[in-house]
């Protein structure tokens, strides 16, 4: 299992690090500059579609994913039944969405925005289901493929309108909002053709005797993600809400510039979860020994964060610089909170996937109700007084608590032996990869610290054994 996971890890990691920096440095910040304030209002918009999307999945992708990857056989039942589930579900959100957009007081410019993102929050889950599937039944290598398609389409599409004369008009914030839902329509169209060959013939119908057993099935995953998905991304609506309407557009501006980074490097914590909760599944099911995989995944990814982490702090000035972003000096110290989060993010992508894949729903939504209303009370506390980056101190404290709650009811659960030598070897790394972050910003070019630091980082992680090196190279040329 370690292989697999591994080898396959390398594969979706070197297809994404080909094409997201494109889209996060290329598109995506050339949008936020020019468009400016423009951009905050549509980040605060997406993420409060992001804050409701639950309706459009009520656990669905993640029951699924676990399920199918226990019993394969099960696909072609369940894919027609779960399109038509999804459809259903798609009209519940739309009309869930309007209605608090009313009364929240949307004007027809939010609107406008708004329906947009309806349709592509609809399409996201849509594939995010569809690539379930996928893991589902161990296709690593077609899903690491598939899952940048999106950004692919976008990359072109938004390039295309931003660095050509195809328009005489400066660019607006509805064309990228257009050009999402157009690519992510053909993507769905893409990953469907291919789950469809998988599971054969099937029937798109919304059948209510057994949309009501699966979703008692999938609603403890519901509430889980509901509540987590408040502390995670409900922040940037509460700044809009507790703040003046101009200062909060500005103080989102900000928030986002952080905020879409911190999203950008936690995508590599979505490639570790969308693998291990299948291959967490069934060494479940078939009683494997888990702890050598959960330490070794648990190894590559606290590498990966804290090296992000401290690099960021460090370098926060001048990676805003970099990005070309206004207001650096207000923007920077917002975006090393936020990356620092990282580490608690990546610590619940291990711990709370494997939660998941063994069904302990009951111990992970009391944690993140407490999460939730953690995180909802200190901002209330803090945005009015401190703005975003009293947004940005909640967001790491409530991850940072979240995530050692995870930690611990793992070992509970799983009757797990603290490993004082990984932590050891953590806390080393942590250590001197803070001493080497300090001492690299005395070299004279901050591009050339900036990027040694991360080079000593990975040489540290092998020399005091935070990763085995001789066991990655075994692993990558060991046949099956």
């Amino acid at each position: 299992m370690k292989r697999k996971f591994f080898s396959n890890l390398i594969l979706l990691l070197t297809i994404n690090v080909l094409v997201k920096p494109f889209w996060l440095f290329g598109i995506d910040r050339t949008v936020q500059v020019v468009t400016g304030d423009a951009y905050g209002l549509y980040y605060s918009l997406l993420a409060f579609s992001q804050t409701l999307n639950i309706l459009l999945d009520l656990g669905i992708t993640n029951y699924n994913n676990r399920n199918i990857a226990r019993h394969n056989q099960l696909l072609p039942k369940h894919l027609g039944n779960i399109m038509g589930i999804k459809f259903m579900l798609a009209l519940l959100y739309a009309v869930v969405c309007i209605v608090l957009g009313l009364l929240f007081g949307y004007n027809s410019v939010q609107f406008h925005l708004l329906y947009f993102l309806i349709i592509n929050q609809f399409l996201l889950q849509l594939i995010q289901y569809l690539r379930s599937n996928l893991t589902a039944l161990h296709l690593f290598t077609v899903d690491s493929l598939v899952s940048v398609l999106d950004r692919v389409f976008m990359i072109a599409f938004c390039g295309i309108l931003l660095f050509t004369n195809v328009t005489d008009q400066p660019f607006r914030i509805e064309w990228f909002v257009y050009v999402q839902t157009f690519s992510y329509v053909l993507a769905a169209l893409v990953i469907f053709l291919i789950v469809l060959k998988k599971a054969g013939k099937i029937k798109i119908v919304f059948n209510p005797k057994f949309s009501i057993v699966f979703l008692k099935k999938t609603f403890p995953y519901a509430i889980l993600i509901l509540l987590m998905a408040f502390y995670n991304r409900f922040d940037s609506v509460l700044i809009e809400l507790l703040l003046p309407y101009e200062e909060s557009l500005h103080q989102i501006y900000l928030y986002a510039h952080g905020f879409r980074l911190l999203d950008a490097v936690s995508m590599f914590g979505v490639l570790f979860a969308g693998m291990l909760l299948p291959i967490f599944s069934r060494m479940i099911k078939m009683k494997q020994s888990l702890g050598e995989m959960v330490s070794f995944s648990f190894s590559l990814i606290i590498f990966l964060s804290l090296s992000i982490a401290v690099s960021s702090f460090f370098y926060q000035v001048e990676i805003m610089d970099w990005m070309g972003y206004e207001f650096v000096a207000e923007s920077a110290p917002l975006f090393a909170t936020l990356m620092f989060c990282f580490i608690p993010i990546s610590t619940t992508y291990i711990f709370g996937t494997l939660l998941t894949a063994n069904g302990s729903l009951k111990e992970l939504n009391i944690m993140a109700s407490v999460g939730m209303i953690l995180n909802i009370s200190l901002n209330l506390i803090m945005i009015p007084r401190y703005f975003a980056q009293g947004a940005a101190w909640v967001s790491l404290l409530t991850q940072g608590i979240t995530a050692v709650a995870q930690v611990f009811i793992a070992v509970k659960v799983f009757r797990f032996k603290l490993r004082w030598n990984l932590v050891g070897k953590v806390l080393a790394f942590s250590v001197l990869l803070v001493l080497l972050g300090y001492l690299s910003t005395f070299i004279g070019n901050a591009l050339v610290g900036y990027l040694l630091l991360l080079v000593v980082a990975a040489l540290l992680a092998f020399f005091i054994g935070l990763i085995d090196l001789k066991m990655l190279f075994s692993l990558l040329m060991k046949r099956e």
